[in-house]
């Protein structure tokens, strides 16, 4: 890859993630579609406070893999810094950056400071310290008034000509300390961005300063060949991060955010970014790679790890493993699927029940985000035909709402062990009741309590069922993906075991 492509790559990135996060905040008329809120999910903060452990290992990995980009690209307050930055030099075009050491006690101070009082319960240096909160209350508190302002303006000027498309909206600032904050962040990362680039992410900011532990390690750095460099000092000039030292030949990994601003500037070609080349396989870099693997590893069993431990801590619940993926609907069967599908995501972004997801290893290495189906935010509506209407490759043919109805994707497993009217003498049938086929029905049980009972060849694999079973850590029902998807038996047959099920008053 060329070396003007990365920082155009990055530079692209950051510009869509900034634009889009930002936006987002800004909305007040549903203009940008709810599951927007995908980019909160992304962020390193919100992610490790909601437990989202794909995320924070995913992060883990690429850090491993290629330096601080969650930094460069991904961290709104991060871009901000850098427009902050770029507008300094427009100004003041003499600028330039200059070498700092690393302040490395005050950021590790900060980042421990931060992580005692957050365990401890005082979580507001923490608010304080999460870069993507500070950015979300910048926006919120002092842009979105200027936007709604914008927006009445516009009511005004249109409805005197008839034209009602925008309605006014009130204009407030809600509460006057998060508006005092969000204007000395604004205020003071953007001086110290300013005046000497990411000052910020390398001092103060405890994801900053968490991620520079782990880039230090990283596969993919900016390398000086010393053979090549003449010190001259230009590489240190444009670095935001201040962590080149040219006389000396070296980089501050830890403090590099992977900008590749240096790169066009060395006349000598002296700079890099690239992995460990065979000259510089030092004992050194052999450790850093065990650590890379060590951190791959990491990734691949640490949730089935926790799992494990959480059902341990209760003290109930039978675990269970799927066998095959869940196609969609019209996919035919896993072979074609995998054969047609590009991973265009047309279906993830179009799936109004937001079940269809990009796939990690469930297909395997070769089918990495090809999507698969996962229920736990929610089921496949049973008359919908969308994914496959849209689906421009033929890897998901078009249903009509009959054949979609006698379709069986999956099919439902019943976990007597893990069923809270089994483990907790509890009266549910939630299942049942969100069962579209009926394949799921209630029996008597003992105690005047009912249990589901599973009738496999009418279930089409909906997933309403695993959706809202109550049941944790493992649910009492789930569904297993058809490998090739099955006809099922029309559920109208079963109108006589319906009424049987009436009978008993249920």
């Amino acid at each position: 890859m060329k070396k003007n492509t990365l920082k155009t790559l990055r530079v692209t990135v950051s510009l869509i993630v900034f634009i889009l996060i930002t936006f987002y905040f800004l909305d007040f008329a549903g203009l940008v579609p709810q599951s927007f809120h995908g980019l909160a999910h992304i962020q390193l903060i919100p992610a490790l406070l909601s437990r989202s452990l794909i995320i924070l290992l995913i992060w883990v990995v690429l850090t491993l893999l290629f330096g601080r980009i969650y930094c460069s690209s991904v961290c709104p307050l991060g871009t901000y810094q850098d427009v902050a930055g770029q507008l300094s030099k427009r100004i003041g075009k003499k600028k330039r950056y200059t070498y700092s050491p690393a302040k490395t006690w005050l950021r590790l101070g900060v980042a421990a400071v931060v992580v005692i009082a957050s365990l401890c319960g005082f979580a507001l240096l923490l608010t304080l310290a999460d870069p993507y909160s500070a950015y979300g209350r910048v926006v919120i508190h002092l842009f979105k008034p200027l936007y709604l302002l914008g927006n009445n303006l516009l009511e005004a000027v249109f409805s005197s000509y008839g034209n009602y498309t925008f309605y006014q909206v009130e204009v407030s600032i809600r509460a006057y300390v998060s508006f005092g904050v969000a204007l000395l962040t604004l205020l003071g990362i953007g001086f110290l961005a300013w005046k000497n680039g990411r000052t910020w992410c390398n001092t103060l900011c405890p994801v900053g300063t968490t991620l520079g532990v782990l880039s230090r390690f990283s596969l993919f750095k900016v390398r000086i060949h010393a053979d090549r460099c003449n010190g001259c000092g230009k590489c240190v000039s444009v670095c935001k991060a201040s962590c080149i030292h040219s006389k000396e030949h070296t980089i501050d990994h830890s403090r590099c955010v992977a900008c590749f601003n240096c790169l066009d500037s060395c006349r000598q070609k002296a700079l890099s970014y690239s992995a460990v080349t065979k000259k510089a396989d030092t004992p050194t870099d052999t450790a850093r790679r065990r650590f890379l693997m060590a951190g791959v590893t990491t990734a691949t069993v640490t949730p089935q790890i926790l799992a494990k431990a959480q059902a341990l801590a209760t003290g109930q619940g039978k675990a269970y493993e799927t066998q095959h993926p869940i196609t969609p609907p019209g996919s035919v069967s896993r072979e074609h699927f995998q054969s047609r599908c590009t991973a265009c995501h047309l279906c993830v972004g179009k799936c109004p029940s937001h079940i269809i997801k990009p796939a990690f290893m469930e297909y395997g290495l070769g089918g990495v985000m090809q999507p698969t189906i996962h229920f736990e935010k929610g089921f496949c509506n049973f008359d919908c035909t969308i994914c496959g209407d849209i689906c421009p490759n033929g890897a998901i043919k078009p249903l009509t709402v009959a054949e979609k109805h006698l379709t069986q994707i999956g099919y439902v497993v019943f976990i007597e062990e893990n069923c809270i009217v089994y483990t907790n003498g509890t009266s549910c049938g939630a299942c049942s009741e969100h069962c579209p086929t009926q394949a799921i029905a209630m029996i008597p049980y003992k105690d005047g309590l009912t249990i589901p009972k599973v009738d496999r060849a009418i279930c089409v694999g909906c997933g309403g069922c695993e959706y809202v079973c109550p049941a944790r850590p493992y649910r009492a029902v789930h569904i297993e993906g058809n490998p090739i998807h099955l006809p099922a038996k029309p559920f109208e047959e079963h109108e006589k075991t319906e009424i049987v099920i009436d009978d008993f008053g249920f």
